[in-house]
């Protein structure tokens, strides 16, 4: 592996504009293929985003010896499959959020990566902008006392794009894959535990009943601290987290887009209210930081090795809790 990493890209996602430049914002990355089914279809993306090759399917990318990396932006239902032929075919992989729909596709998945001795990252771009270790750094001060609950919302109206995968009648489509899967993660890091259980109620699509529109869910984890989560596309934006202490809270704007200009959050006390000013930094950048620290560097990645397998776990549990109209147990 040379000292930069070479990139390719599965896929011809929306996201693509805003990963792909970012990636090639950083000083030890480069993408330097993308793939589509449609080869005039990956012409165009590598046109648009100043890609050198355009591939007309995912296996042509997987045989380039000279990428080092694939990032993943297919649909969820299709993460497992391409991840798994990326494994095979020698490739580090950062897979799109949620890498995986089960628990069980996750632990096959990350079985097979450490078999070949590649890395796995699911791309939870949020959590390696800075703001989140200086939350970590308030939360464990004790400055808001023994965190007693997280509320957190991630909503956005898509209602005029029916024909999105999201809103298809396929494994993994829905806002609790799609975004409540954000303020899962965040909740389980923050509170460095995994969900005893789950309640959810949802909205589901009219076209397609399996998939849910607008889903909230109360999240048991250990000590009796909850997690009111609320995620929907078919609403008004909203981007928020909160952390209720016993002796304060910490309101977060713009919770995972960190857009520029909301990168700081508030700390409320009894002794009154602190602004915390946080970097402005483009959080996908940070992210192709990260894996080229992990793959040239060695150094640890953010997230453990196993964790996709706890985030599948809780999404699966907050999907068959609305599709039963039940509480769902996590198994331990």
């Amino acid at each position: 592996m040379t000292d930069m990493l070479r990139w390719g890209v599965l896929g011809s996602s929306g996201i693509n504009h805003k990963v792909v430049p970012a990636i090639g914002r950083s000083e030890r990355c480069e993408v330097v293929a993308i793939a589509s089914r449609d080869v005039s279809r990956a012409r165009r993306e590598a046109e648009a985003l100043g890609i050198p090759r355009a591939y007309g399917s995912y296996d042509e990318l997987l045989a380039d010896p000279a990428i080092d990396v694939v990032y993943i932006s297919l649909p969820n239902f299709l993460h497992k499959e391409w991840t798994l032929a990326a494994i095979a075919a020698g490739k580090h992989v950062l897979c799109e959020k949620p890498m995986a729909i089960t628990a069980v596709d996750a632990r096959e998945m990350i079985d097979a990566a450490t078999a070949a001795g590649v890395v796995v990252a699911e791309a939870f771009m949020y959590g390696h902008h800075p703001r989140y270790d200086q939350l970590r750094q308030v939360v464990e001060s004790g400055e808001i006392g023994v965190v007693r609950s997280i509320t957190g919302a991630f909503t956005f109206d898509a209602s005029d794009e029916p024909e999105a995968t999201a809103f298809a009648d396929l494994p993994g489509a829905g806002a609790i894959y799609d975004i409540g899967c954000y303020v899962l993660h965040a909740a389980r890091h923050l509170l460095h535990t995994e969900p005893l259980a789950v309640t959810a109620l949802a909205q589901p699509s009219p076209v397609n009943p399996g998939t849910d529109l607008m889903s909230c869910a109360l999240v048991e984890f250990p000590d009796d601290v909850s997690l009111l989560l609320q995620c929907g596309m078919w609403a008004g934006d909203e981007d928020t987290l909160k952390i209720t202490g016993s002796k304060g809270r910490i309101e977060i704007p713009s919770a995972f887009l960190c857009s520029p200009g909301l990168e700081g959050f508030t700390v409320y006390t009894e002794g009154g209210q602190r602004e915390v000013a946080v970097p402005n930094v483009d959080h996908f950048t940070a992210e192709a930081d990260g894996m080229a620290a992990v793959l040239l560097d060695g150094a640890q990645p953010r997230y453990a090795l196993l964790d996709p397998i706890f985030g599948a776990a809780a999404l699966d549990a907050a999907t068959r809790s609305w599709r039963g109209h039940t509480r769902v147990v996590l198994d331990q």
